[in-house]
């Protein structure tokens, strides 16, 4: 089970996190922050990977609310990561009344 962990403050490490979670009787297979291209900073926030659903739900319950180096954690299940837009695609929306190749349906009267 993959779990979003929010709120944490920006100085925050993946080993302050796991450590933190253990103590707390969290077992994690895996934890990573997401951090800023650029400057490489912790974005505060990140994932921790459990072993199976019902662990996942007992770190949700034990650790969502609590005290993290100050900050008070946002625990939850991770949701499935959506596709990027593409800036030039136009949406479905956009897409109706037009044929194959992009052109204008020839059925439709001209504006006038």
């Amino acid at each position: 089970m993959k779990l979003y962990v929010g709120n944490m403050p920006y100085s925050a490490s993946e080993a302050d996190l796991e450590s933190w979670l253990t103590e707390n009787g969290v077992a994690t297979d895996t934890v990573s922050l997401v951090r800023d291209r650029y400057s490489g900073e912790s974005r505060g926030f990140g994932f921790v990977e459990i072993g199976n659903q019902s662990e996942g739900e007992t770190a949700i319950q034990n650790c969502h609310g609590r005290d993290f180096l100050g900050r008070t954690l946002v625990v939850r299940e991770a949701r499935s990561k959506m596709p990027p837009m593409s800036a030039g695609a136009p949406l479905e929306s956009e897409q109706r009344g037009r044929s194959a190749g992009g052109r204008k349906d020839s059925r439709r009267p001209p504006r006038g």
